[in-house]
This record gives structure tokens, C-alpha cells and sequence, in this order.
């Protein structure tokens, strides 16, 4: 059951990178993260609604569980804003290949933190996806954009290590805590977050923060939450489900960057076509591998 929730998740993160290209297309990047937030925040808001009708906060009552929350709710913020900005100013094609080789490092915590162990099948889907990544990195090289000259391919960088970071976060978290809560409450955390640091950056350096740049409403925005928050649901229950591995769900995760690929090659008609679709049949081999081998 887990490995069918981490496809959905998989297929939502697909669509989430695409609509969230459309929307800071020639944007205000920080205001589109911060409608993000509120939308998130709304979605999830009948759990929270639900926890107080009851007389509860949720997450055992506790301080210490509102503090862990809030905790997840910056570093997800963090491999946000990264995020965000590397999609502005990268083409899928390269961001895509980059925000999925996150499994490298969370597989790297799983073993270390939760001392996870993979089989054969998994070990060899695993390591065909990071040959299938490393190709495309080279064409994205090929492409003009360089660690050496591009601060943006830095962003997606920092983007990819804060979500490694927080899937290894989230396995911790959902031994304690229900997975609706988790999400609800760090939704809304996100959202407080977000609008406090735009109010604040208006009054202190608008025109340094950028948040004084052209905002364009896009009906693409609220998308971005839409699919998201439907990913992340079905993201939570799998890592909730006995015997779920975080290595394996992370990396069946990554294969979102199939949906985004295919919207960079077929609408935004992106260069090396034939490499790439190459190096996604070798993604799909892996995915496969892994899905095989958890049975």
C-alpha cells in the first residue's frame, strides 16, 4: 500500500513543479510562495478546525510538539524559497534531474539515522536512477548552466539538501505524531511564517527583499497548493504504514520529475529531447526496480 501512496505522491509532485514553472514565470516569487502558503493552509484547515472543536491543539497538547512542527516548518520553507527561485531561472529539464537526486542524500540518513537496509532489486534501481541523473547533469552542463557560473543551479542545490533533510525529519515526526496534524499544523505555521517575513521585508528593503517587484495573479497559483497539499497527504500516510522505508519512498518521489520532463520537452519544447528521453527510460527501469523489490 505504501509503495501505490508514494507513486500518487510522485504523479502530484509532477504536476505541483509544472504549474508552480507557470506561476513565478516572470513573477513576484515571494509573493506566489506566500499565496502558496495561505492556500495550503486553507486546504488543511478542516483538521485544524476539527482539533479545536475538540478542545485540542493537536499533536499531543504539547509544546514540544508544536516546536517540532514549527522546526519542520522552516526548513520546508528554506528548500522552498531556494526552490522557487531555481525554477524561475532554470529550465525544467535541469531543475528536474537536480531536485531528484534528493534520494542520494536521504538514502545516505536512512542508513545512518534509521538504519534502513535495502535488497538487491532496490540497490540496483537505486543506483540506475543516479546514473540516469548524472546524465542528465551532464547535458544540463552542456546546456550553459555550471556550478561555476550559475547561482541559480546553487538554489536548486540547497533546495534538493533542505528536502533531503526534512524527508528524514518527517519519518521522525510520524512515530509521534497522525500525518494530517503534522501537515495542518506546519501548513499553518508556513503561512504565518511566510506573510510575517513579506510584511516585514516591505517595511524594512522592499526593493533589496524583491518584494516590491510586479506581482501577475495566475489561476496556476492556487494549483501549485492543490497538488501539493494531495502529494503530501498520500506522502505522510505511506511513511505512516508499517514497513515503510524512507529511502524507497523518497526515491519512488523523485519521479515526479517524469510529469515536469515531459511538459519541458513537449511544451516548452527544451533542447536534447533524444539524451533526455534516454536517460527517463533509464529513470523508469529504476522506479521499477524499487517498486519490485519492496514486494
Amino acid at each position: 500500500m505504501w509503495i501505490f501512496l508514494a507513486v500518487c505522491s510522485a504523479i502530484g509532485l509532477g504536476f505541483y513543479d509544472v504549474f508552480k514553472k507557470l506561476s513565478v514565470r516572470d513573477n513576484n516569487v515571494l509573493i506566489v510562495l506566500m499565496l502558496n502558503t495561505l492556500f495550503g493552509t486553507l486546504l488543511m484547515s478542516p483538521v485544524i478546525v476539527d482539533c479545536l472543536a475538540h478542545g485540542s491543539v493537536g499533536l499531543g497538547d504539547s509544546v514540544a510538539g508544536h516546536a517540532r512542527i514549527l522546526l519542520k516548518a522552516f526548513i520546508v520553507l528554506g528548500s522552498w524559497l531556494l526552490g522557487y527561485f531555481a525554477i524561475k531561472h532554470l529550465p525544467l529539464t535541469i531543475q528536474g534531474p537536480i531536485n531528484a537526486s534528493r534520494p542520494v542524500l536521504v538514502l545516505v540518513g536512512a542508513l545512518a539515522v534509521f538504519g534502513e537496509r535495502l535488497n538487491t532489486l532496490q540497490w540496483c534501481g537505486i543506483m540506475l536512477g543516479f546514473v540516469s541523473l548524472f546524465l542528465i547533469s551532464r547535458i544540463g552542463a552542456a546546456e550553459g548552466f555550471s556550478l561555476r557560473g550559475s547561482r541559480w543551479l546553487w538554489m536548486a542545490v540547497g533546495a534538493t539538501m533542505l528536502g533531503a533533510v526534512s524527508a528524514l525529519y518527517d519519518k521522525y515526526l510520524l512515530r509521534m505524531y497522525r500525518p494530517l496534524e503534522v501537515q495542518a499544523w506546519y501548513s499553518l505555521y508556513q503561512c504565518v511564517i511566510m506573510s510575517s517575513a513579506i510584511l516585514l521585508m516591505r517595511r524594512v528593503t522592499p526593493k533589496a527583499a524583491g518584494v516590491g517587484s510586479a506581482f501577475v495573479w495566475r489561476w496556476s497559483i492556487p494549483c501549485i497548493s492543490l497538488f501539493l497539499t494531495a502529494a503530501d497527504i498520500a506522502y505522510f500516510y505511506a511513511l505512516s504504514q508499517p514497513g515503510a522505508m524512507i529511502s524507497v519512498v523518497s526515491m519512488i518521489r523523485r519521479g515526479s520529475v517524469l510529469v515536469s520532463f515531459m511538459y519541458g520537452v513537449v511544451v516548452l519544447r527544451e533542447s536534447h529531447v533524444r539524451a533526455k528521453t534516454a536517460d527517463l527510460l533509464i529513470l523508469l527501469v529504476s522506479l521499477a526496480l524499487l517498486v519490485a523489490g519492496s514486494r
